[in-house]
């Protein structure tokens, strides 16, 4: 079967984006009440996204997006599936084994010609009984806005005649996905014919670009956006301050990771938006520790490093607790050294700031305060117990895209400095086996920053505060 290209005109191209002189608000996302969610994003977000995208594409070129692969676990399980951030941006499908397809093109009388095609799984009422309904092709259309849908199986007679473009755009390919269903339309073979079809364009394909458009996109946060970053951030913030008032010694690691994953699930959040990090002691210097096993002890501090998934938007926030509710003289004075840059670190976070300053002050204050702390010796050797950047942009992912350029309105990132001290360093053994990170999630606004995630406290006297209060999960630990 061969199919062509019907080309479209789209009068008036919309412009769209963070709303600069708006604070952003709660918004009614659409939809009806349902038994399922009714503030997911709308077909007419995902629609203005690819909209925009058009604008930042020369005129005559083309962009390509694959869906992410399924991946295995073991034997005859895969993982959940997770959608490709970019692709669930433009699209709003969740579903694997798809492509996506956008034109940009010009007709002889400059009239810009745009066009969208979108490859999905057709649907299949065997399969369905299994893994849930499918879209489809028609379903697509219809759910999704998207102008022109076919099946998956259609993908390889399909003439793009990529040759006519100036410009063809490839966003990052899959490499490594399993090739046994042959023609079947799954991602592997809309992968192996894509590669087909542009194997003699020689500098016409271009594999990088489009992640530096895509980057410039998603760096800046719509209002829409904003509103499930706020949903995730306050969700992560209850989990954490239900945790500071459970805590004791004696619990395991993972029993604290129970009670911030139980909140997240309970006030609606679908993930966690990466492995939560829950370390105690010595584990609290190991920067990504994951395996959360260890019993706390009352000696020690518990580094709570972890974020909510809603919606696709994930939080990032962390806090620093000691296991029985009080801080000792020498974590108190590490914790507030961190506490001292963070603060300095966000009071830079303004529009215009370059996206290094937070680091560069914080990097600043820490040195000089271990420095003063007999830890270290000069301020190079700050690296040895600081070793991290300190912000990162955050939305659909965790490390979210962005250019990391100067700071804008509508741009949400993270400030997190941190001390860690393990045992054996070259210093005073008083202060092995400290480690503390404070994290919290920063909205760049016009006229300064919002702290999202100050729903938590970071104050050591709050935490100790806090922490001596009865939580909601408390009886649940006491008859475990």
């Amino acid at each position: 079967m061969k199919i062509g290209i019907a080309l479209i005109t789209f009068a008036g191209l919309l412009n769209t984006g963070f709303a600069q002189n708006e604070k952003p608000v709660k918004l009614d996302l659409g939809g009806t009440a349902t038994d399922y969610d009714n503030d997911l994003l709308t077909p007419e977000f995902h629609r203005k996204r690819r909209e925009e995208l058009r604008k930042l594409l020369p005129n005559n070129s083309v962009a390509v997006f694959f869906s992410s692969p399924v991946r295995n676990r073991s034997n005859d399980v895969n993982y959940e599936y997770h959608q490709d951030p970019d692709f669930y941006y433009l699209t709003g499908l969740t579903e694997p084994d798809a492509a996506l397809v956008i034109f940009k093109s010009q007709n002889a009388y400059g009239e810009i010609i745009t066009n969208e095609i979108i490859f999905v799984q057709p649907r299949d009422t065997s399969d369905e009984k299994w893994t849930g309904k499918r879209l489809g092709a028609r379903g697509a259309k219809e759910k999704l806005g998207i102008e022109t849908a076919f099946d998956n199986t259609s993908f390889a007679d399909f003439e793009m005649h990529y040759e006519k473009f100036d410009k063809v755009y490839a966003a990052s390919i899959p490499e490594d996905v399993r090739d046994d269903k042959l023609d079947r339309g799954d991602l592997a073979s809309m992968v192996r014919y894509f590669k087909r079809d542009v194997d003699s364009l020689g500098k016409k394909l271009n594999k990088f670009q489009l992640e530096i458009y895509m980057a410039e996109l998603r760096q800046t946060k719509t209002n829409e956006e904003i509103y499930l970053l706020r949903s995730a951030v306050g969700i992560t913030c209850e989990g954490i301050n239900q945790l500071m008032k459970t805590l004791r010694p004696g619990m395991k690691e993972y029993q604290g990771e129970a009670i911030v994953e139980y909140i997240f699930h309970n006030h609606g959040a679908e993930h966690s938006g990466y492995p939560s990090i829950l370390g105690s002691g010595e584990n609290g210097c190991v920067l990504h520790y994951e395996t959360n096993r260890k019993t706390v002890k009352s000696n020690e501090m518990i580094v709570c490093d972890v974020g909510a998934e809603y919606h696709g938007y994930t939080a990032d926030v962390t806090r620093t607790l000691p296991v029985d509710g009080k801080f000792s003289p020498e974590e108190k004075a590490i914790y507030n050294l961190v506490l001292d840059a963070q603060t300095q670190a966000i009071a830079l976070c303004k529009p215009g700031a370059k996206f290094s300053d937070p680091h560069n002050k914080a990097n600043e204050i820490i040195a000089k305060g271990l420095m003063q702390m007999g830890i270290i010796a000069k301020p190079g050797d700050v690296k040895l117990y600081f070793p991290h950047g300190t912000s990162h942009y955050l939305g659909l992912d965790v490390h979210d895209a962005g250019l990391y350029g100067d700071l804008a309105a509508g741009q949400v990132i993270t400030v997190e400095p941190g001390i860690y001290i393990p045992e054996g360093s070259r210093c005073d053994k008083k202060w092995w086996n400290i480690g503390v990170r404070i994290e919290d999630d920063i909205l760049i606004t016009t006229t300064g920053y919002e702290n999202l995630s100050e729903c938590v406290p970071r104050n050591a006297d709050e935490i100790e505060r806090i922490m001596a209060e009865k939580g909601k999960l408390e009886e649940f630990y006491d008859n475990k």
